[in-house]
């Protein structure tokens, strides 16, 4: 059985150990924060059945993500990057699907799934890549702004849906590109322009009234209408007293105000699963919020734990990135791995009230076929990388042994 194990699960042990603690936790959590989601479907087994089955099919392609070569994920990388450009357009003009207001969603034979999932996974596959072609100032100077305009659409076609997803996409983006060493003075220039074209986006939605944003039969400012959410989510936040009570629960801060009081709820110790109140109320319990019903079942050192995890993700990545000889395969283990940790920190943040609501689940815990499927194909290429360097390193502790035994042998012959 150990052989069989060692054989099958290859690579980095600490990076199966993590993914296999988080999946435990998926599945307790989602048994506990599903009530709602029982409730709509009115099956009891139907909605972590799904969650399993999610979990299987992302198990799958982690394993054979682990197999596939680098030279061909570059060349996925590009495909699955230009397949996602038509799939957010077809999403954004003609058959998005809209839940919780925003039209994310692809509805294909009754499989629903978000175009950006794909787009994130094939933009940190091509910056890697280009990170790695750019190692020379001919090259940088040539390649730059192709590379920084292949980023600027893709989470600009992201943005006007999501744009907690294509901030956090745009930040990783420009950090793999720092670590790779490039100019950091022209980073700091797109960075600039970024923010400015944001915040003036922000601004409009701020000061142009609701009936003239809404109703003035602009293009633009229809394509622009989510600006509206964010801008009420950020004062929603940042109110003072005089115009929000952050202890009375409205419309407005509904689901804020009880992830606070699911946290409070939880002691240091766990109260065991299934014992959760706050997932009566929270419609994104299973999603958006459940970092909070895990605080309020299995307590605040579990919930540490979690965050713990994610950390310990990250300084493997670090490590492996440092082990690793090709510049291509240290920056993409970086990318997928600071695209996982960043994101569950933003979902805790929000869990906890330290930022607005943004809508980012907790990667591999929280509810969602793309989601899952996806964060196990990041799991996969890390878990390759990692096989890689073990390769690489077997291969010259090999050659080293073949070196001196050849010297050994040519020694005893000349004596």
């Amino acid at each position: 059985m150990n052989k069989f194990l060692a054989k099958t699960l290859q690579g980095d042990r600490v990076v199966w150990i993590i993914f296999a603690l988080l999946f435990v936790i998926s599945i307790v959590e989602m048994f506990s924060a599903s009530s709602m989601l029982v409730h709509w479907s009115g099956s009891v087994q139907g909605p972590i059945l799904r969650h399993v089955v999610f979990f299987v099919v992302g198990f799958m392609a982690l394993m054979i993500v682990q197999l596939v070569d680098f030279k061909h994920i570059r060349l996925l990388g590009y495909v699955g990057l230009a397949a996602s450009w038509m799939l957010l357009l077809y999403t954004s003009f003609f058959g998005g699907v809209e839940q919780a207001g925003a039209a994310r969603w692809i509805d294909i034979g009754g499989f629903r799934f978000q175009p950006s999932e794909i787009a994130k996974l094939s933009l940190i596959v091509v910056v890697a890549d280009m990170v790695e072609r750019m190692q020379n100032e001919e090259r940088q100077n040539k390649l730059f702004w192709y590379v920084i305009g292949i980023i600027v659409i893709t989470c600009g076609m992201i943005f006007t849906e999501n744009f907690s997803t294509a901030a956090l996409l745009f930040v990783i983006t420009m950090t793999m590109m720092l670590i790779g060493e490039i100019n950091w003075r022209k980073l700091l220039t797109v960075c600039a322009g970024v923010v400015g074209v944001v915040m003036i986006i922000l601004l409009m939605a701020w000061n142009i009234p609701d009936d003239i944003y809404y109703n003035s039969g602009s293009p633009i400012l229809k394509k622009l209408e989510r600006a509206k959410t964010w801008v009420a989510r950020i004062e929603n936040f940042a109110g003072d007293e005089e115009t929000v009570s952050r202890f009375k629960v409205t419309d407005d801060n509904f689901q804020e105000n009880h992830a606070q009081m699911a946290i409070a709820r939880g002691g240091f110790l766990p109260s065991g699963p299934g014992t959760s109140v706050e997932s009566n109320y929270l419609p994104e319990a299973f999603s958006d919020f459940i970092f909070a019903i895990i605080v309020e079942e299995l307590g605040f050192f579990i919930g540490i734990f979690v965050m713990f995890l994610y950390l310990w993700l990250l300084f493997r990545a670090g490590r492996v990135a440092r082990q690793s000889d090709s510049l291509f395969c240290a920056i993409l283990v970086i990318g997928v791995t600071l695209l996982i940790v960043l994101q569950a920190f933003v979902h805790i943040a929000v869990s906890v009230h330290l930022i607005p609501v943004t809508g980012q689940p907790l990667p591999l815990i929280s509810r969602g076929g793309t989601s899952i499927l996806v964060n196990c194909i990041y799991f996969g290429i890390i878990i390759s990388v990692t096989k890689y360097i073990q390769q690489q390193k077997l291969a010259k502790e090999m050659a080293a042994k073949a070196t001196i035994s050849f010297n050994f042998n040519k020694f005893s012959i000349i004596n």
